[in-house]
């Protein structure tokens, strides 16, 4: 019997499992502590079924006036015909599967814009990407995972994408819906054809109708997306570095934001990136999906409008209600970690069952298979195997294998606490950053974009950036969770862009992940009176000289700062790699009496004054 460090006692179990079939099932699935096993009978991967197919949705994207199909193969155990046996499906679908465009920042968008300033006309992607007629496999992944534990895998391609009918929406309806069809096809509520535009009809008999989706990125909002529908039969959904809002990708508490590695990158250009559909209705998607979004994807304010609120998976999830275990990485600055913080906020609120695991790296990064197991055995399987009294959150420590995460009760931990520190001092060099009122005072920024975060927060000495330190800490501090900034400021300009990094200092040459980095936000200062800053809807141009206060999130985070190092925060305008390169020279000052960041402390305020060697307030 396999050890399993996820499993509760009570969980470790090991039982043969009949699937509920119209016929005698002759073979089932094999579990030990909670999570289906490879089956010898199932594993022979010479005898396994594959096929493809087209399945109806109830949407017509391209214009046609008939309803798109999306184009899916299914791969499955020989049992499923040759002994009767119905089986769960595990089920990923991407509109990635047919290739995509080359990076080719030439046709990005002009980072060289001032902010609030119209954007200069982008450059839109030429038709590279070779369509391609016929792919009756799609993909292998999960397949050599499942299939031998006695599941079937099926993958599908996104509308407008190989060979699925419709346009690419980028977060538009028909991405929910075409995964929804899949599913309705899996339990005989849509219809499925041989070909993708024939009458030849083909069903899912073999399949026991309970579905779990995951994928990464991309292929990780899909599910989410799907389970926005409330579609019977998709039991659990795995996201991995999923993006649950278009705007929350490409803005900031409403500023021009890019996605990290991506500079210049919107939600036009990815609809270039990914179009690999039919030819015959590409003139169609360009003109009215790829058109529409240029002309409302607003980089001049940067504001939410109803374009982004449907793009937007918060503003649908009360009709989630399949098992959610959420999978992201902290120094993920493509797709953000807020994104599966504020999806789990919600869902957790909304009862749905729910666990998230969090790792240290960067974009990607699956749970664990015993912890996807489990999960998918639970719900999609349907076998009791007590995965809801398994800790509700799984981090990975740094260092630590990614198979070997930290269980916590739930995130953000709690024991964790906000404890206030305030700047103070002069930021052109390093100033203080206190637990205590640091007094009255301002510090001056003067834009320059073509300074890097890295190298501002580097310098001895810079008037393009304030920065704020604690003294060394005396020994470890635990933060995990959501950091909060406020920042009083005024600049000599109608718009400017505010950038927010908290850091580990002494600064040492970053690699891949940089361990400096402990967290960033970035905000809009014309926002600053807005109802909700995360998702403003108008702002109102600076008043040179006046003061306007902003208070925003960072990114969620959970990380150990060691004994020996300093916190510090750092506050200018242009980040380089990820916001808009106004001209350079625009001053912003800040209020330092009326700037202070709370930060999540593990055993808050006393563990903080520890570290710090602050005795504890009266």
């Amino acid at each position: 019997m396999i050890s399993s460090r996820f499993a509760t006692p009570a969980a470790a179990l090991l039982a043969f499992v009949l699937l509920p079939s119209a016929v005698a099932a002759q073979a089932g699935l094999v579990m030990e502590d909670g999570q289906a096993q490879i089956v010898p009978a199932f594993a022979d991967s010479s005898a396994w079924i594959r096929h493809e197919l087209w399945v109806e949705t109830e949407f017509d994207s391209d214009g046609d006036g008939r309803p798109d199909r999306v184009h899916l193969d299914v791969t499955r155990p020989a049992q499923t015909d040759s002994e009767g046996m119905r089986v769960p499906v595990i089920y990923e679908t991407s509109p990635y599967y047919s290739g995509v465009a080359g990076i080719d920042f030439a046709h990005f968008w002009d980072l060289r814009q001032e902010v609030g300033g119209e954007a200069p006309p982008r450059d839109p992607f030429p038709a590279t990407i070779q369509h391609i007629e016929s792919q009756p496999r799609i993909s292998n992944s999960h397949v050599a995972t499942w299939v031998p534990r006695g599941f079937a895998v099926v993958h599908s391609q996104s509308p407008g994408t190989g060979q699925s009918q419709g346009c690419p929406t980028v977060g538009g309806a028909n991405e929910s819906l075409a995964p929804k069809a899949v599913i309705d096809w899996l339990n005989g509520r849509a219809r499925g054809f041989t070909s993708v535009d024939g009458d030849e009809e083909v069903d899912a008999y073999w399949a026991t109708g309970r579905v779990g989706m995951t994928g990464t990125s991309y292929n990780g909002t899909l599910p989410l997306a799907a389970a926005t529908t409330g579609v019977e039969g998709l039991e659990a959904i795995i996201p991995i570095a999923p993006n649950t809002s278009y705007y929350h990708y490409y803005r900031s508490n409403g500023l021009v934001r890019s996605p990290g590695g991506y500079p210049g990158e919107d939600i036009d250009v990815l609809f270039d990136f990914i179009f690999s559909g039919f030819p015959e209705v590409r003139d169609y998607c360009l003109a009215n999906v790829r058109d529409e979004m240029t002309a409302r994807l607003d980089r001049a304010t940067g504001d939410y409008n109803d374009f982004w609120a449907g793009r937007d998976y918060l503003n649908q999830v009360d009709g989630v209600s399949a098992a959610t275990l959420m999978s992201h990485a902290f120094n993920d600055w493509n797709v953000m970690p807020e994104h599966s913080y504020r999806i789990s906020e919600a869902l957790g609120e909304r009862g749905v069952p729910l666990q998230i695991y969090y790792h240290q790296g960067g974009h990607g990064g699956a749970p664990p298979l015993e912890l996807m197991n489990r999960w998918f055995t639970r719900y999609v399987v349907g076998v009791e195997n007590g995965v809801e009294e398994d800790p509700a959150a799984w981090i990975v420590r740094e260092g630590d294998d990614r198979a070997e995460p930290t269980p916590y009760p739930s995130y953000p931990h709690p024991e964790a606490d906000g404890v206030t520190l305030r700047p103070g001092g002069d930021g052109h060099w390093t100033g203080t950053l206190s637990l205590d009122d640091a007094g009255a005072g301002t510090g001056a920024i003067i834009d320059n974009f073509a300074f890097t975060g890295d190298q501002l927060a580097a310098a001895e000495w810079s008037s393009h950036r304030l920065l704020y330190a604690t003294p060394e800490l005396r020994e470890d501090v635990h933060l995990s969770g959501v950091a909060t900034v406020r920042v009083r400021m005024s600049a000599d300009a109608p718009a400017a862009n505010l950038s927010v990094w908290l850091v580990s200092l002494p600064w040492t040459e970053s690699g891949e992940i940089n361990d400096n980095i402990i967290t960033k936000g970035w905000a809009d200062p014309a926002n600053a009176g807005a109802e909700d800053i995360a998702s403003p809807r108008t702002g109102t141009p600076l008043a040179p000289g006046a003061f306007v206060d902003l208070e925003f999130a960072l990114q969620p985070d959970d990380q150990i700062i060691s004994a020996g190092a300093r916190i510090g925060l750092m506050i200018f305008s242009s980040d380089k790699f990820f916001t808009l390169h106004p001209d350079p020279g625009t001053t912003l000052t800040v209020d330092l009496g009326e700037t202070r960041i709370a930060l999540p402390v593990v055993g808050g305020s006393a563990a903080l004054r520890r570290a710090l060697g602050v005795p504890a307030s009266e």
